[in-house]
């Protein structure tokens, strides 16, 4: 016994050791950037570079304007060609002989950039830029993300226009291990506030250490316009995803997004689309997502500017407590827009924010932001040995269903769904329970949705998840075309909760149910 126990000591200290190296080769390959005109973007670069152990003089300082939209000229200026010459003196680029036909790299070992508050944003449309060749529309198009723009730095080609075709999309590998030397992956930590950013990077370490833990929700449009069903398509591959690793997903594919007051509990992922501005649940004073949480909305406009915590989705989102985001500055058109599906993929799998998202993207010198801590790794405590102290009161349920769901993946459909039904009644595992009747109600068999809401109803012990309840059951009855089921239920709570975010949408679905009072008839004459 004592033997087994050393063995397994000296496994699971060579196994921190190895994280701690594979920690230690991130840092080594990422260098921090900050416009030295605003004081708190030097404290903020000092404060990351700190936090994740990068060294001095891998923190660059820039002299570029303070503005989010800047113009070409300023960009190649203040920003691009700082930062190659920086590179070049630091030994970080081995560049090509300078009398070469074609400016480039050898090699280069720096594999993520972030861009620290401060930075501009994205770069407004230019013409007549020398050395550029503008194509049709929509390749005649040359504005970008500052972000996006960097990230295809190392080609020093003047040709500005249209989009450049990411070698790393669809990748399974690590940036590491990615041959292309001229690819830099660009995140930034931004948000409209420098107490945001700090507590996105504080965030981001913290989860990564104590696991990301919590419910997911996914927001589908429903959208069947030309063109546009592959957002959804997406966002139905990120459901079976989470569910495989047994992360319990709230799926909406109702046309309108979440509504205000629906009550968002425990957000560790949001997926959704397609609303120009801010809305639902995330516009309520006291909504929080989980530290760490990652938060995406797909619209063309989701990042157009990070310093108006109202605007847009990206700024809000961050605001509310999320660690992470994508988003757009310009129109990328939704083919070039980052595959969230990819992404949520990557992320589960333990990659790092920025591979994900850019193992996500088709296009680079175009329009997406990744917005968060580069180095950010969700899930990747998945991938460690288990240790009984890591597991706290709040995350155990989480875990268990994690934990269920991996052990027994490859079990046929009909037998993972039973003895799923079993463990989580009887450990007691609400949102499990809750998950698996939202499982019956994707597949329309609405009977046993409504068992499995009724059951997370009593096992809850948070007003917010028994209201969801309430409402995913009174749906379930409706779809069993029992309204009379379904508003008894809700006129049930209403009695009793009079003051929850969720009581104005409770209501709205009364009078929906109530039948119309009757007509007086006229008096006779």
């Amino acid at each position: 016994m004592a033997s087994r126990f050393v063995i397994v000591l000296c496994a699971f200290t060579l196994f921190l050791v190895s994280c701690a190296r594979a920690d230690d080769q991130l840092a080594a390959s990422t260098v921090v950037i900050f416009n030295g005109a605003i004081p708190e973007s030097v404290a903020l670069a000092k404060f990351y570079a700190q936090k994740r152990g990068i060294a001095r003089d891998h923190v660059i300082g820039l002299h570029c304007p303070v503005e989010e939209e800047i113009n070409r000229e300023q960009y190649d200026t203040t920003i691009a060609e700082p930062i190659r010459a920086s590179f070049a003196k630091k030994h970080l680029w081995t560049l090509r002989d300078n009398d070469a036909p074609e400016r480039g790299i050898i090699s280069s070992s720096i594999r993520f950039v972030a861009l620290i508050k401060g930075i501009p944003l994205k770069i407004r449309s230019a013409t007549n830029y020398p050395g550029d060749k503008p194509g049709s529309p929509p390749t005649d198009r040359n504005e970008a993300s500052v972000d996006s723009e960097l990230a295809v730095l190392a080609r020093f080609s003047r040709e500005i226009s249209g989009a450049v075709t990411n070698p790393y999309f669809q990748s399974y590998r690590s940036i590491a291990d990615f041959q292309d030397p001229t690819l830099l992956l660009v995140c930034r930590l931004d948000a409209p506030t420098a107490e945001t950013v700090r507590r996105m990077i504080v965030d981001s370490i913290a989860a990564e250490k104590n696991g990301l833990w919590g419910r997911a929700y996914v927001d589908r449009a429903h959208n069947s316009g030309a063109g546009l069903q592959i957002g959804d398509k997406w966002l139905e591959e990120i459901g079976a995803q989470l569910r495989k690793v047994g992360v319990p997903v709230v799926d909406d594919d109702a046309p309108a997004v979440f509504p205000t007051g629906f009550p968002m509990s425990d957000c560790a992922l949001y997926y959704g689309w397609y609303a120009p501005n801010v809305t639902g649940p995330f516009t309520q004073f006291d909504f929080r997502f989980v530290p760490g949480a990652v938060a995406v909305h797909i619209h063309s406009f989701s990042a157009a500017t990070l310093r108006d915590p109202n605007a847009n989705w990206v700024a809000p989102l961050l605001t509310k407590g999320a660690a992470a985001s994508l988003g757009n500055v310009y129109e990328p058109y939704l083919q070039l827009t980052t595959n969230l599906n990819i992404f949520n993929d990557r992320l589960l799998h333990g990659f790092t924010l920025a591979e994900s998202a850019y193992m996500s993207q088709r296009a680079l010198s175009w329009m997406s932001v990744v917005v968060g801590d580069p180095l950010y790794r969700p899930y990747v405590s998945w991938l460690q040995i288990d240790s009984k102290k890591e597991v706290t009161k709040s995350s155990s349920s989480w875990k268990t269903y994690h934990d269920f769901a991996v052990k027994n993946s490859d079990k046929p459909a009909a037998e993972y769904r039973t003895l799923a039904r079993q463990a989580a009644s009887r450990a007691g595992i609400c949102p499990m329970i809750e998950d698996f009747g939202l499982m019956e109600a994707h597949d329309g068999n609405w009977a046993n949705a409504t068992t499995y809401f009724q059951q997370a109803r009593a096992c809850y012990t948070k007003r917010d998840d028994i209201l969801r309840s309430v409402i995913e059951e009174a749906n379930a009855w409706i779809k069993q075309e029992n309204p009379k089921r379904a508003l008894a239920i809700i006129r049930n709570v209403l009695r009793i909760v009079s003051d929850a975010p969720a009581t104005e949408l409770l209501r709205q679905m009364e009078r929906e149910l109530s039948p119309p009072a009757p007509t007086a008839s006229p008096p006779k004459p």
